[in-house]
């Protein structure tokens, strides 16, 4: 991560890992050695570091707002176990995932121990409006990969509906970081409203670039390789694209083959996508939401922290990982 990102907040990121460290901790043997190896796995923190400058853009960083990033990490580690069981991978953040060592079982009631975690740490704090905020982003979460799953066995996505699903799968839990690290330090409406929006466009920036990665080509560090959204037969923007600007008899040979079981698909698909601009396309896409999101810190006074944001929002739109 970019150290003109990190900077207004070092302190800060440092007290929250101090704190998100004490609070992953158990009685119970097993539950422990899981913890620490999760606690191992270092990560980029985009979704606390979230947290952490919105709310030093508009007050400053308090105790609810390590509150609120606790909650967030809480969240979004609990649904990488999860995912990691659903899509059988092997390898998260370049070691070897929860349920490759200790199986899907495990790893779901990790997953769910973490989600249970958060929900207790909430009442804990009093922190009721935290919670309502959580729960939408879950809520919009489940959604959007359902309607993904749906979508990818009907092949019958649109445009439109892969803006909606990348809405609710990814932008919904970055927005609720930005709001509620610009709630937990100012009741600001305008402030608030704007950082939820700025955090919305940012995530669908994040996942637009994701999706152009996987064929672009990504560094093993995430232990995936390229092609896996069309090995798991997901329709992201860029092959969407082409599907809609090719010419219909080449369109249904490259779904044809999707849905195959070819060794060679991804070369043959990546030419269909690079040929008919799906590549070029997305990455307009990607620049014109990282464009809205630096629109949506327009109403904030110059600060270290604004800085940073923005600086954030052009790593995502140049991150190579």
């Amino acid at each position: 991560m970019n150290k003109e990102i990190i900077k207004p907040i070092e302190i800060n990121l440092r007290e929250f890992q101090k704190r998100f460290s004490s609070i992953l901790k158990s009685k119970i043997t097993l539950l422990d050695i899981i913890l620490k190896y999760i606690l191992k796995q270092k990560g980029k923190k985009i979704r606390p570091i979230l947290v952490l400058l919105s709310a030093k853009l508009v007050g400053g960083v308090n105790d609810r707002t390590y509150t609120a990033a606790i909650l967030v990490e809480l969240l979004h580690t609990a649904t990488l176990i999860h995912d990691d069981v659903v899509d059988d991978a092997k390898v998260r953040r370049g070691i070897a995932s929860i349920n490759a060592i200790w199986k899907n079982k495990a790893a779901v009631l990790i997953g769910d121990y973490l989600l249970s975690k958060g929900l207790l740490f909430s009442l804990e704090n009093n922190e009721f409006e935290f919670l309502k905020i959580l729960s939408e982003a879950v809520k919009r979460m489940s959604e959007g990969e359902l309607m993904q799953i749906q979508r990818s066995r009907k092949f019958d996505a649109t445009e439109r509906t892969y803006f909606e699903v990348i809405s609710n799968k990814t932008a919904s839990l970055i927005k609720t970081c930005c709001k509620l690290g610009a709630f937990s330090a100012t009741d600001n409406e305008d402030y608030i409203n704007s950082l939820s929006a700025f955090g919305e466009n940012l995530g669908i920036a994040f996942q637009l670039r994701d999706d152009l990665l996987d064929y672009m080509g990504r560094k093993k560090l995430l232990g995936k390789s390229i092609g896996n959204d069309i090995k798991e037969k997901k329709f992201t923007l860029p092959l969407l694209y082409s599907l809609n600007h090719a010419p219909q008899k080449i369109s249904y040979e490259i779904i044809k083959l999707i849905k195959s079981n070819s060794l060679k698909k991804f070369n043959v698909v990546y030419d269909f996508v690079n040929d008919y601009g799906g590549i070029e396309h997305t990455n307009k896409k990607t620049k014109y939401y990282c464009e809205l999101a630096k629109e949506n810190l327009k109403i904030f006074k110059n600060s270290d922290a604004k800085i940073a944001l923005n600086s954030l929002i052009d790593f995502i739109y140049k991150r190579e990982y």
